[in-house]
């Protein structure tokens, strides 16, 4: 202890260190990187990244908050502003730190080949998410259909997307995947969404009748929106029942369908119960053909 406290004090430990921090590394161009210039480097990427989301994070949720904005215009803006940090992070440590660019772009080209053959799909996914962010199909708060999978966009990054199905599970879905395939966005325009529920009765009841009792169901619903105003349309004659197809609006429901379902069906089941209308089961008539053939004798 005493010997390291006597090097400090004749300067020893601190030329030391400097010889450390100026050992070589690696030779870019013109530029020597030490360890020194690497460790620099590698702390303000470093900072850069951090900053960055934090200033994203505070953009979507302190200042773009005072405006009316939804909150996925929020935070594709709020990342967009990310990325712009990032990049402009980055070039301002580059040249102040002499690094020779002429240098790293070789470098870059050749990562960029590596990239073309190894890295395709990661590439994809992140050219997509900038797609995603400017073009804007989806956004934060939608709920989407792609690919069987069903939920609510809770956030948007550079390589995926995740979803948050009904059942409060998580699916982390690739960029890529909204691009390439057809995508069912229910929320796109607005919240407000369209249901055909499909109902079945006997023959023996009168369409008309069968009308007001749906309408009358629905209208004792607070899920179901007064405008645009429900409506039935008469669908088919099916085999054993007449068909109707209940078409219902709604805002609070659209990220749970069945439970609005259930719940009609609740209320007009037990409607139809007390109007005693009859709801029709499948049936089928069997002729039996009288008396047998005669068999002629061998």
């Amino acid at each position: 202890m005493n010997e390291l406290i006597q090097e400090v004090k004749e300067g020893n430990f601190l030329e030391k260190i400097n010889e450390f921090l100026n050992l070589k590394i690696i030779m870019f161009g013109e530029t020597t990187l030490t360890i020194g210039l690497f460790l620099g480097l590698t702390i303000s990427i470093v900072l850069v990244f951090v900053v960055s989301e934090l200033a994203r994070k505070f953009l979507a949720n302190k200042i773009l908050t005072k405006y009316k904005l939804e909150i996925g215009v929020r935070q594709s803006i709020a990342t967009i502003f990310k990325y712009l940090l990032i990049i402009i992070g980055l070039v301002t440590i580059l040249q102040n730190s002499n690094v020779d660019l002429s240098a790293l772009g070789i470098l870059a080209g050749a990562i960029g080949v590596g990239i073309g053959f190894g890295l395709q799909n990661i590439t994809n996914n992140f050219i997509s998410g900038l797609i995603i962010l400017f073009e804007r199909p989806i956004k934060v708060g939608d709920r989407i259909e792609v690919d069987e999978v069903y939920g609510d966009v809770v956030s948007i990054s550079a390589r995926s997307t995740t979803i948050l199905t009904n059942d409060n599970i998580s699916i982390i879905v690739p960029n890529s995947q909204f691009i390439d395939n057809a995508v069912i966005n229910w929320s796109h325009n607005d919240s407000n969404i369209r249901f055909n529920i499909p109902v079945g009765v006997s023959y023996r009841e009168d369409p008309e009748k069968i009308k007001e009792i749906l309408l009358e169901v629905v209208k004792r619903n607070t899920g179901v929106l007064k405008i645009p105003e429900p409506d039935v349309l008469f669908d088919k004659y099916n085999d054993s029942s007449i068909d109707f197809n209940l078409r219902v609006w709604t805002t609070e429901y659209t990220n749970k369908p069945s439970v609005l379902k259930s719940q009609l069906y609740y209320e007009i089941f037990k409607k139809f119960s007390e109007e005693k209308v009859e709801i029709p089961f499948p049936q089928r008539d069997l002729h039996i053909r009288s008396g047998l053939d005669k068999i002629a004798p061998d």
